[in-house]
């Protein structure tokens, strides 16, 4: 069993107990969040520490420019004497990667189409919908399909032979396996064709095959279709006809990306001003970064998403994760800066042999 499917499973069991998809990937992302609690506290200390030691560091830097490997020699003793992690704040970034592209990968498969690609969740009218598809109704006979699109077969077939059926005969390559003979024109029926070589059956058994039921799914639109194969020579073939369709905007999609951009801009100044010293004076230069980065990064991803399709239950994750995080910014922050009261101490400064000088706290 592949991650993807294992994602879809524990979709699937997590839809039963709450009842829906949608409510099921919000609770996955909060099940996501709260593993990475850890790892999300100790990247605001690192911020936090980041910003209390940033002018010792850019003393360093200053002092040694015209000797970069002995300011690299210089910042890593600073970092060891102040037990100090300059890549600390990455890791929960890194982890969220490969689970963004799992449930993405999981979210615009056909198996999770097949179980529940039309559930509505919300203003949601479709959970694997991407900000512009092609209407198309599955298991009705036909494709609803524009110029371009392109197909895929399930990752198992039924094969019938002459005097067995063999159910869950396992697709090599289901990407690859299908292959449209002919010119391929919406409004005309298409024509498949599967190499049997294609199919995990024994030789003999390949001679045998009198037809298939394979599911066929349109990648531009998600649509799948059972289709009976025939068998001709070498391989399976099937004509199916096709309806064309244009592709349709969705403004349900549209406004999540939109939700998106607005909780990822509202996080950008959470920890922006977080970041500040209490006094207000921060480093000038992160600060215009920072600034320009909350700026521009949500109309960047915006446009990434206008381009590349997200499907809705993506952006959903996408979204909560967003609002969480904003949750935990704050609460986390909060925290530190009661330890720090509690301390009674401040650090205010650091001298060039990297000694913290603490004050009292007034």
């Amino acid at each position: 069993m592949d991650f993807t499917t294992l994602t879809i499973e524990l979709l699937k069991g997590l839809a039963t107990v709450v009842g829906n998809y949608g409510f099921a990937i919000i609770v996955l992302t909060i099940i996501v969040r709260l593993a990475m609690w850890p790892l999300n506290v100790s990247q605001q200390r690192s911020m936090k520490m980041m910003q209390t030691l940033q002018p010792k560091m850019k003393a360093i830097q200053d002092r040694y420019k015209n000797d970069p490997q002995k300011m690299q020699q210089k910042l890593m003793e600073f970092y060891k004497e102040n037990k100090f992690n300059p890549m600390g704040g990455c890791l929960p970034l890194l982890i969220q990667l490969p689970i963004f592209i799992l449930l993405y990968s999981a979210l615009m498969s056909p198996q999770f189409i097949q179980i529940a690609g039309d559930t509505s969740f919300g203003f949601l009218s479709r959970l694997d919908t991407t900000l512009r598809a092609t209407a198309g109704r599955s298991y009705d006979g036909s494709f609803g399909v524009s110029q371009g699109d392109t197909f895929t077969l399930g990752k198992t077939a039924t094969v019938y032979l002459p005097n067995e059926t063999l159910e869950n005969v396992k697709i090599k390559n289901p990407n690859k396996a299908i292959e449209i003979q002919g010119e391929f024109k919406p409004g005309e029926s298409v024509d498949f064709k599967v190499d049997l070589d294609y199919l995990d059956l024994k030789f003999a058994q390949l001679n045998e095959i009198e037809k298939a039921e394979i599911d066929v799914t349109d990648m531009s639109n998600k649509e799948i279709e059972k289709i009976t194969f025939t068998k001709q020579g070498n391989v399976l073939a099937a004509s199916v006809p096709t309806t064309q369709t244009a592709r349709d905007f969705h403004w349900d999609v549209f406004l999540l990306i939109a939700l998106f951009a607005v909780t990822m801009f509202a996080s950008q100044k959470v920890m922006m001003a977080t970041q500040k010293s209490k006094n207000g004076a921060g480093d000038p230069t992160q600060e215009a970064i920072q600034k320009s980065m909350g700026t521009f990064m949500p109309i960047m991803i915006i446009g990434t998403f206008v381009i590349i399709p997200i499907p809705a239950g993506v952006l959903l994750y996408l979204v909560t994760s967003n609002v969480i995080q904003i949750l935990q910014t704050v609460i986390v922050n909060k925290q530190i800066d009661l330890e720090q009261a509690n301390k009674g101490n401040v650090v205010t400064d650091t001298d060039i042999s990297g000694a913290k000088k603490i004050e009292p706290k007034n």
